[in-house]
């Protein structure tokens, strides 16, 4: 990605981003609500799945346990909405492509970007909540920018490769709806790894589960946790963003062919 191709097109990148908002909540009687929708429909689920298993378990249910499946909701939400819209950018939009001359990986970036916005409404409004819970915030609350770029970066490299790959093979968005519907089974946001014991490699392996759990431990339990995995999501994060990068430009010539 050359960044200063990008800039220089960056009034298209915001008027392409733009619009993907206004379509999204056009005639929609919710609007930008439906940006706490999702995320607080994930919330009330794993609120009830971790109801249920402190009563299996008989442990006592805590304010802990609420805080902890919101604050791994929203940043899960908006790496399921960010994929699903980008594994589509390029398909959608089948006469841009084609006809103008840009560089066409605005279209996935734009669609990260606007699920960006909604994700910054939702958690906005997760921070008023953690007040009102009593969760303060402390120096280790900071690492959580770092995690969040960490997840942004690993978004955006995989909505790259996946809009170019749809392009070429329109059964990847069917594969991605397919593994975005059960991925949630296999990444922590309902639970914490801890519980799967030696086992727990395995799905730290995930490259979000890792920031997920650092996130629930940097901002409600005040400790880092998983650091060498994090370390690890950081560095798979931005290795699949340069390989991305790179097979985008090599294959973006062959867009308007395939399209």
């Amino acid at each position: 990605m050359d960044i200063s191709n990008i800039i220089k097109y960056k009034d298209l990148f915001y008027m392409i981003s733009w619009r993907e908002i206004k379509v999204k909540y056009k005639q929609s009687f919710m609007g930008i609500l439906w940006a706490l929708f999702m995320p607080i429909i994930i919330i009330s689920a794993g609120i009830l799945v971790k109801y249920s298993m402190s009563k299996v378990a008989g442990t006592q249910f805590s304010y802990n346990e609420i805080a902890s499946v919101s604050i791994k909701a929203i940043p899960w939400s908006f790496f399921v909405s960010s994929i699903r819209f980008s594994t589509n950018s390029l398909t959608s939009n089948f006469s841009l492509v084609t006809k103008i001359k840009f560089p066409k990986i605005i279209f996935p970036l734009s669609s990260v970007f606007s699920q960006l916005i909604d994700f910054v409404i939702a958690a906005s409004f997760m921070v008023i909540f953690l007040l009102i819970l009593g969760y303060g915030f402390s120096a280790k609350s900071l690492f959580a920018i770092v995690l969040l770029v960490i997840l942004i970066v690993y978004t955006i490299g995989l909505s790259i490769l996946l809009s170019a790959a749809n392009l070429f093979f329109r059964d990847v968005k069917y594969i991605v709806e397919v593994v975005l519907t059960f991925a949630i089974f296999f990444t922590p946001v309902f639970y914490e790894v801890k519980l799967f014991g030696a086992w727990d490699k395995l799905l730290l392996l995930n490259p979000i589960s890792p920031i997920l759990e650092c996130l629930n431990g940097c901002l409600v339990m005040d400790q880092f946790l998983y650091m060498e995995w994090v370390a690890y999501s950081a560095v798979f994060s931005f290795l699949l963003l340069l390989l991305s990068i790179k097979i985008f430009n090599k294959v973006e010539p062959m867009f308007a062919e395939y399209i």
